[in-house]
């Protein structure tokens, strides 16, 4: 009998090691709505260790008991797993709720008990996250005191780590201050920056669809490629986010990371492996060779939207909306020009676009090819056929669009566009686990393939800041109406070429 070696059965998932998982700012939108899910998510699939425990940390006058209440009321209303009595009760044994204001000592020094009693009576091994789950201008104060109070020191053979989630920074000089700040207390490798649309299924297809298959790679240059549209638009508008958004904008809250992430992984050179090193050189070096035209003015737009009808219903403006200052110059809409100067790229315009309130809500990457250098059908005969593209959707829709010309059935030789599909709830029977399932647990086995290390983060703020600077300088952003695919400076920005319509 053939002896099989299950230690590099990669069909068998990774589980997390011993460790504690401390949440600042557990009562949030985003540890209810995510967090929490998820991590339940990992125990009812088998993926945390049973030593595992959880830490809320907040300023609310809880007993443990109080703080299981919670857990398990917003588990049962958002996780994507079916709730098991039985996982819950050995979940819940790990449970533990610390009281405290991010500024004040005494929570951390309670909090500190709280670890050292997880270490003996849990057998969290000296393991601990801190995942600060709280306003960027408390990742300082939080830091500190984490410091202060010693819970960021170790044993030699335990690990500390810190899971953060963007904005990392509001430009290069504020990013590389927050650097500084969390280097001081952890090592680089063991800072988590969480970009969610990394955790996505779909994104990691973009590394299977370039690098798993022969038919793409010999065409993925600007010998075939005309150009490429990144686009990450959303129906909705700021709702009740007017404190975070005011301020930051579409370019800072989406461009500087997401797009320019999906970026580095559209256009990157292969990997020589997919380990976190590899990946993270690959992607620094394509997003070292991005340049901005000369004329921003004719290569990126600008726009914010005002008030209107959608989906039929009357919408306010953004300066309408509760909270925004009625002088805002704050972008709810913004499109980049971009170029990569390598041999593979050279020449190719890479169009970002990212906004709200627009017509659909997708997240899409297209590479569209030029078309062919000679046509051997009449003109009419190809009147309806349009540029080949290669379509990755990110979301909702997941899956793969080839669109390509064929012959339409009929006497005569007329040639139009049809596509071709793949969708990921067609194809596939399991469910793809949410981003934040995979981000938590790769936190938590020391796995970063899927995490922006800071130089990405400084090389991305390189790009947008002389735009943001350019923008700042030309007062108010260009209105434009909801439902619509931003203001008219976006398709002006294109020359001859258009916006594909989702």
């Amino acid at each position: 009998m053939a002896i099989h070696n299950t230690a590099a059965d990669h069909r068998l998932p990774r589980i997390a090691p011993p460790c504690g998982l401390v949440i600042f700012g557990i009562t949030g939108d985003l540890a209810r709505k995510k967090l929490l899910p998820a991590i339940y998510d990992l125990a009812n699939r088998g993926l945390l260790h049973p030593a595992f425990a959880l830490t809320g940390f907040s300023r609310r006058d809880w007993e443990k008991g109080d703080f299981e209440d919670f857990v398990r009321e917003n588990v049962m209303k958002y996780a994507r797993t079916k709730f098991n009595e039985e996982t819950w009760e050995t979940f819940a044994e790990g449970l533990r709720f610390v009281p405290g204001s991010f500024d004040e000592e005494n929570g951390y020094r309670e909090l500190m008990k709280t670890v050292h009693d997880l270490d003996k009576t849990r057998g969290t091994g000296g393991n601990h996250v801190f995942y600060l789950s709280v306003p960027p201008k408390f990742f300082g104060t939080v830091c500190e005191k984490l410091q202060a109070t010693g819970l960021t020191e170790k044993e030699p053979g335990q690990f500390r780590r810190l899971i953060i989630e963007k904005p990392f920074g509001h430009d290069l000089e504020s990013a590389r201050e927050l650097a500084h700040t969390l280097t001081g207390i952890v090592d680089e490798k063991d800072i988590f920056r969480i970009d969610h649309y990394l955790g996505k299924e779909t994104v990691q297809n973009i590394l299977a669809t370039r690098f798993a298959n022969a038919m793409f790679e010999p065409i993925w240059n600007a010998n075939y490629v005309d150009h490429v549209q990144i686009t990450m638009a959303e129906t909705i508008g700021i709702g009740s986010r007017a404190g975070y958004y005011d301020g930051i904008g579409a370019a800072r809250d989406v461009i500087q990371n997401h797009l320019l992430q999906l970026l580095a992984l559209t256009a990157m050179e292969e990997p020589a492996t997919f380990t976190p090193r590899d990946l993270r050189i690959e992607k620094e070096k394509v997003l070292a060779s991005v340049r901005l035209p000369a004329n921003l003015d004719k290569t990126t737009a600008r726009g914010q939207y005002g008030p209107g009808w959608q989906g039929g219903e009357q919408v306010k403006g953004y300066l309408d909306e509760d909270g925004i200052p009625p002088d805002s110059t704050t972008d709810t809409f913004a499109a980049l020009t971009l170029y990569i100067e390598n041999r593979r790229w050279g020449g190719v315009p890479f169009y970002l676009r990212a906004g709200k309130r627009l017509g659909k809500r997708v997240t899409e990457i297209a590479v569209v090819f030029k078309k062919a250098i000679h046509m051997p059908f009449d003109e009419e005969a190809t009147q309806e056929l349009g540029q080949n593209a290669l379509v990755m959707r990110i979301q909702p829709d997941e899956g793969v669009t080839l669109r390509f010309g064929a012959k339409v059935p009929g006497a005569d030789l007329q040639v139009r566009d049809v596509t071709m599909d793949f969708g990921y709830g067609h194809a596939f029977t399991e469910d793809s686990p949410e981003a934040y399932e995979r981000l938590i647990k790769d936190a938590l086995t020391g796995d970063a393939p899927l995490f922006p290390h800071q130089n990405e983060v400084e090389l991305a703020w390189k790009i947008l800041d002389p735009v943001l600077a350019y923008w700042e300088s030309q007062g108010q952003p260009e209105p434009y109406r909801p439902g619509t695919w931003g203001p008219p400076s976006a398709e002006t920005m294109l020359g001859k070429r258009a916006w594909r319509l989702p």
